[in-house]
């Protein structure tokens, strides 16, 4: 079976203007999404920043959690968090995949737009647990969305989730636990 690993991206984005930004790393995204992670088994989260302000600032979070009070106050948190990662791009994260597991990286992108060449859930889960030495990175963004040039490189892109209303803008933490389930979640049907 691939591996699993999660990439968070905070740049390149769109805001709601469809201009590229960097947005901030949020609390709630380094705690919701670790505990996801950790409970569909995907290998690391990475959190993915340019800005060297906000690595500073999550890393005393994290580290309050993993070695403060935190920790011992909720070790159950502590072992979540044990899975993130903070990366500056993309790239980086590709090449540390690459270098603490000896696999190729197939890149998947998520967006609530539809885009052509999308892959369906089933087929994507399929693949991964009948795949071995790959690994897959699911991409998420932040603010409006995956820049173009992120969507256009990756080797899949996933259909959206469909809701059944026309409303179409779940938060990132609830995407991550809709697609972990679909793809890495019990087989209940």
């Amino acid at each position: 079976m691939g591996k699993i690993f999660l990439g968070l991206v905070h740049f390149p984005v769109y805001n709601k203007n469809m201009e590229i930004i960097s947005t901030s790393i949020t609390n709630m995204d380094i705690h919701d999404i670790a505990r996801t992670v950790t409970t569909y088994g995907v290998e690391t989260y990475y959190i993915i920043n340019p800005l060297q302000t906000q690595h500073e600032i999550t890393s005393e979070i994290l580290k309050y959690w993993q070695e403060g009070y935190g920790g011992q106050y909720n070790p159950h948190r502590k072992i979540a968090l044990e899975k993130v990662v903070l990366a500056k791009s993309i790239e980086e994260t590709i090449e540390d995949i690459k270098l603490k597991y000896f696999t190729n990286v197939k890149t998947i992108v998520t967006d609530a737009r539809k885009y052509p060449n999308s892959i369906n859930y089933l087929d994507l889960r399929n693949e991964i647990s009948e795949t071995v030495n790959v690994s897959y990175l699911l991409l998420f963004g932040t603010g409006w969305g995956l820049a173009k040039e992120v969507m256009e490189k990756a080797d899949y892109r996933l259909l959206p989730i469909f809701g059944v209303s026309e409303y179409n803008h779940l938060s990132v933490r609830s995407a991550v636990a809709i697609i972990l389930d679909r793809l890495n979640g019990e087989k209940w049907w």
